[in-house]
């Protein structure tokens, strides 16, 4: 059996962490997330290879970014990413990623995403929590963005905001590749409740 990566066991701690702060039940969690009680199990012991839909089925439920279930403690007043030391959370079959970059430590987190989308590609995503707004800003090619069951095409300079809890997909358009930079604005995290622990 491999020795589980220093990135997956952070995940696994903090879904762990983040499931116990929630006082949530693994077969609680599962349930609203629709994750198996089998591949929670397996997470929290940092083994298999959760995909991007599974971690942000998890982080919507427990009220947390995806960032929060990936990275460690802050190192620091100004942290600087390199966009080839983050591993892709998602890869397509024609070459398509996305990366997550970062995300702000503010009661309203921000996360940054930078995305390739080959031609024809796409990345359906179900909808997430209330209050979660996307921005998509295209660099370089063209996209089609789906929100809702209609298409929206963006070239390069074309930046589009929508709310995220509704059904929407990525998918690369024309016949090169496309560069983009995504946003997600989580709604503030609620504060703890007086006479509660956090």
């Amino acid at each position: 059996m491999t020795e589980p990566t220093a990135a997956l066991r952070t995940v696994a701690n903090n879904v762990r962490a983040a499931r116990q702060r929630a006082g949530l039940s693994l077969e609680e969690l599962g349930r609203r997330a629709q994750v198996s009680k089998g591949a929670l199990v397996a997470l929290e012991k940092a083994q298999g290879n959760p995909n991007l839909a599974t971690l942000v089925r998890l982080a919507d439920t427990l009220g947390v970014s995806v960032s929060d279930l990936m990275q460690g403690p802050p190192e620091g007043r100004v942290r600087i990413v390199a966009a080839d030391t983050v591993a892709p959370l998602w890869t397509g079959e024609r070459g398509s990623e996305a990366r997550l970059m970062l995300t702000t430590s503010t009661p309203g987190p921000v996360e940054v995403w930078r995305w390739r989308l080959e031609p024809g590609e796409d990345y359906p995503s179900h909808p997430h929590q209330a209050g979660v707004v996307e921005t998509v800003s295209v660099t370089s090619g063209r996209m089609t963005l789906v929100v809702d069951g209609t298409e929206h095409s963006l070239g390069a300079g074309h930046t589009a905001t929508f709310n995220g809890d509704a059904p929407h997909t990525y998918r690369g358009a024309g016949t090169e590749t496309c560069h983009l930079i995504m946003t997600v604005h989580l709604p503030p995290t609620p504060a703890p409740t007086p006479g509660r622990e956090p």
